[in-house]
C-alpha cells in the first residue's frame, strides 16, 4: 500500500473514531466519514490497535449518551414530568423498585458413590469420547 493511501486511512480512522465517541451507532459514523460498514469492520480485523481504539470510543460514546439521557431525564423532572419522576423512582429508589431480591445458602458436599455407579458413568463417559475414552486421555 503506498504512502498517500496509508495517510487518507489514518485520516479516516481518526475522523471515524472521533464520531463514534460523540454518537455510538456504527453506521452513523461511516456515513459521516464516507467509510463503508464493510471497511470498518475489515479495518478491525486487519488492525488490532484499531479495533481496540473503536471499542473504546464506542464505550466513550455509550457513556456519553448515558450521561446525556440521564440529564434529560433529570431536566424531565425538574419541568414536573410524572412518567420521568416514576421512572427514576422505579430505576433509582429501592422504596419504589419493583425488584425481587432472592438470597440464599448452598452447601456442596462430597458423596462419595459406589463402584458400581462409578463404572457406568465411566462406560458413559467411554461412549461420549472419540476413540478408546477416557482412559486413552
Amino acid at each position: 500500500m503506498n504512502k498517500t493511501i496509508q495517510k487518507r486511512q489514518q485520516k479516516e480512522k481518526a475522523l471515524l473514531l472521533e464520531h463514534l465517541e460523540k454518537t455510538p451507532i456504527i453506521q452513523f459514523a461511516c456515513e459521516k466519514t464516507g467509510v463503508s460498514r464493510a471497511t470498518f469492520y475489515r479495518w478491525k480485523l486487519d488492525d488490532k490497535e484499531f479495533a481496540e481504539k473503536a471499542d473504546k470510543a464506542l464505550q466513550e460514546g455509550v457513556a456519553l449518551m448515558n450521561d446525556y439521557a440521564e440529564s434529560q431525564l433529570i431536566s424531565s423532572i425538574r419541568d414536573k414530568n410524572m412518567t420521568a419522576i416514576i421512572y427514576w423512582l422505579k430505576h433509582r429508589h429501592k422504596e419504589y423498585s419493583n425488584r425481587i431480591q432472592v438470597t440464599g445458602y448452598m452447601e456442596h458436599k462430597n458423596v462419595e458413590i459406589s463402584a458400581e455407579y462409578r463404572e457406568l458413568i465411566e462406560k458413559a463417559l467411554d461412549l461420549s469420547l472419540p476413540e478408546g475414552g477416557i482412559n486413552d486421555a
